[in-house]
């Protein structure tokens, strides 16, 4: 089986150029605006990626546009066959999209065959489309009229993902989208662009009509113009905070459905009763996996009662022994994904040796297993941390876990809670009614008991609460499919002769 390989040309250097996918083959921008791709483990540029202008952005939509009404009306039973066929090539070929994304982001190859998994997850789910989409009907529902309700897809949508996940992000969305009938235009994070564009001609050899999915890729001016075009019907968006709020914002206003999942600041809390080498094992898993920069991470720590001690000292001892290096080497973690994420957490770093919290481990300077100049800081804890210094506040988006103390469950409840963000939380406690009580009173999205990152299987929602998400609908799960359609009723009667003649009376059932 042949390799896939990403749009591109070469310039008079020799470096590639990725260009986007539209309508089933490169499109080369029109703009001339260009940025760099790096290897983050070793600082190597190894290609240019073209950025969008106005005119691919139209481009782009135009072909979704134009290959909705024939996607739209290909029968479920087509759709569900190849939606199943790319299940069984993505299937045949997750490594080689694995080591795309480790190249460019710089995760771990285990890390980034994790996510591409969790990616297939929502494929497998969206080959039960038929089931998933199908309405209800009621006979007779008044004297010879009968009702039905069917859902229709919307249009073309876009899709607007971070550089953290290259595959499963967008596999979050575009499985469910294209299966309910939708085309759809990607916006990948112009940091980590070969996995999209690898899916895009995955997709085709799955045999999915050209224009139903394009790839664009670009930045700000890329992502105004989806959000403003009046062909597009709904944006799906993962990222920070800030932009989240924007783009709910600016795409509502457009007239556009909008689900905008934002920045995090995940707690673990861990009761005195809790198993402390299984809470610290998962509190180093969770906060250090793919350096941190995960929205679903375990920045913070809460301990609960006299264990603080303990369970910071078997931490430490942990974060400690793990190597950090090029992700390719079987390194347990690896670097941050530009020069400039590198130098912003080790700078939160600084700003909490500043304002007074016990630094156990410090990840600056580190020696890391790699070639080159790559972007490292190594695990860094953090004890006696409160809850008005920056390292807490903000989302690091780096291998940065700090220890809070409080004296009590409903201290650590009180902490959560009045917290802005609301994505995942975790508790490790053997108590089963602490437990129920936690995930009863908690003020978060996802919750694990005893599990440190909650992330749902591909049947449930995924998606926080406050300042985590901004619109109603949550990702994939049957949300996801009733975020990619829409809900039409039909009142019908057929041939009565005894309903005929004038009444300008509004209609009764009867």
């Amino acid at each position: 089986m042949a390799t896939i390989t990403t749009a591109a040309t070469t310039n008079g250097s020799g470096l590639r150029t990725l260009h986007h996918w539209v309508a089933g083959s490169d499109r080369e921008s029109s703009g001339g605006r260009f940025s760099d791709v790096t290897n983050p483990a070793t600082g190597e540029v190894t290609a240019r990626l073209a950025l969008a202008s106005e005119a691919d952005v139209e481009a782009a939509v135009a072909a979704a546009k134009s290959a909705f009404p024939g996607w739209r009306d290909t029968s479920l039973a087509r759709r569900t066959q190849i939606v199943f066929r790319f299940r069984e090539l993505l299937n045949a070929r997750a490594g080689e999209l694995a080591e795309l994304i480790t190249a460019e982001h710089g995760k771990v190859l285990s890390d980034a065959r994790g996510e591409v998994a969790r990616g297939q997850e929502v494929v497998e789910f969206a080959c039960g489309i038929a089931h998933l989409v199908k309405g209800g009907f009621t006979e007779n529902a008044s004297t010879k009229v009968d009702v039905s309700s069917i859902r229709q897809p919307l249009g073309p949508v876009a899709i607007i993902s971070p550089f953290n996940f290259p595959a499963m992000v967008p596999m979050w969305f575009f499985p469910i989208a294209i299966a309910a009938g939708n085309t759809v235009v990607l916006k990948p994070s112009e940091k980590v662009p070969s996995a999209a564009l690898w899916l895009a001609r995955l997709w085709t050899e799955a045999g999915l009509p050209d224009g139903v999915f394009n790839v664009l890729n670009g930045d700000k001016v890329a992502v105004d113009g989806l959000l403003t075009h009046p062909d597009i019907k709904s944006v799906s968006f993962v990222g920070s905070t800030p932009i989240a709020r924007y783009v709910y914002e600016t795409g509502t206003a457009h007239g556009k459905r909008v689900q905008a999942l934002g920045g995090a600041k995940n707690h673990m809390v861990v009761l005195p009763d809790a198993d402390l080498d299984l809470a610290a094992d998962q509190a180093i898993n969770a906060g250090f996996g793919s350096a941190g920069e995960r929205c679903m991470a375990i920045s913070a720590v809460v301990a609960v009662g006299e264990i603080a001690d303990d369970l910071v000292d078997r931490i430490a001892k942990r974060a400690v022994s793990l190597r950090t290096g090029d992700g390719r080497r079987s390194c347990d973690m690896g670097p941050l994904v530009t020069a400039a994420a590198r130098d912003r957490v080790a700078g939160y770093v600084d700003a909490g040796e500043a304002e007074g919290a016990t630094l156990v481990v410090d990840g600056r300077g580190i020696t890391a297993d790699a070639d080159g100049e790559g972007y490292f800081v190594g695990p860094t804890l953090f004890d006696n941390v409160t809850t008005d210094m920056s390292i807490y506040t903000d989302e690091i988006f780096g291998p940065v876990l700090s220890v809070l103390r409080v004296a009590t469950y409903d201290d650590a409840l009180e902490l959560i809670n009045a917290n802005p963000y609301g994505n995942g939380t975790a508790i490790f406690t053997n108590d089963g009614g602490a437990a129920r009580r936690f995930q009863n009173e908690v003020e978060v999205g996802m919750v694990g008991v005893n599990v440190p990152v909650p992330v749902p299987m591909a049947y449930y929602s995924f998606g926080g609460w406050k300042n985590s998400l901004f619109g109603d609908t949550h990702a994939h799960g049957t949300e996801g499919v009733h975020f990619f359609t829409r809900g039409k009723v039909v009142t019908s009667r057929w041939l009565d002769p005894s309903h005929g003649g004038i009444n300008l009376g509004f209609p009764q059932n009867v």
